[in-house]
């Protein structure tokens, strides 16, 4: 009958492998981290850059329309004749 005690190689690249993601998964962890942190302020620039926009605009209409509307004279009468015939 055969043996069924395992290859004695493959004990030490398991352990290998554990070291091999311990060690690595700090380093990892940081990049995601500072990927992350690293996106939320690039969506937080473009969120103010798109209200601060968005308020010049609201300023800009609002001016413009306001500039439109004349203000009302108080109401005097106006005669109205005819023409002299020249």
């Amino acid at each position: 009958m055969a043996d069924q005690s395992p290859r004695p190689g493959f004990g030490v690249l398991g352990i290998g492998a554990a070291a091999c993601a311990v060690c690595c998964a700090g380093p990892v962890l940081a990049f995601l981290a500072a990927a992350s942190i690293g996106t939320l302020i690039g969506v937080a620039l473009f969120g103010m850059f798109g209200l601060a926009v968005a308020a010049v605009a609201v300023i800009a209409y609002l001016r413009r329309r306001s500039g439109r509307q004349h203000p009302r004279s108080a109401a005097v009468p106006v005669t109205v004749g005819r023409k002299p015939n020249a």
